[in-house]
C-alpha cells in the first residue's frame, strides 16, 4: 500500500506582510491558507503545494521566497510587484 505523508508549510511572515500591505491598498482583506508538502512513503517523490491565497473571490498561489504569485493555476503566473495594480483593474 502507498502511504502519502502530508506536512504543512507555514506561510513566510514577510510574505504575509508583503500581501495584507497589496490589499490594505486595495482595500481588501486576503484569505490565506497554508500550503504544504506531500510525499511517497519510500520513494524520492515529493509534491510541494503552494500557499492558497483568496483576494475578492478569486484565487492565487504563491510559494515562500518567491517574487511572483500565480492567477488561479499554475499557468499564469505575475510578479508580487504588479498585484496591486492586478487587482485594481480585475474587479
Amino acid at each position: 500500500m502507498i502511504k502519502i505523508i502530508k506536512e504543512e508549510i507555514e506561510i513566510d511572515e514577510s510574505l504575509v506582510s508583503r500581501l495584507n500591505v497589496i490589499c490594505d491598498f486595495c482595500n481588501t482583506t486576503p484569505i490565506i491558507e497554508n500550503g504544504s508538502i506531500w510525499k511517497i512513503e519510500h520513494t524520492n517523490l515529493t509534491y510541494i503545494e503552494p500557499h492558497r491565497i483568496i483576494i475578492n473571490n478569486k484565487l492565487y498561489l504563491a510559494f515562500n521566497y518567491s517574487n511572483e504569485i500565480y492567477v488561479h493555476n499554475l499557468g499564469k503566473k505575475i510578479k508580487l510587484s504588479e498585484l496591486e495594480q492586478y487587482i485594481k483593474t480585475s474587479r
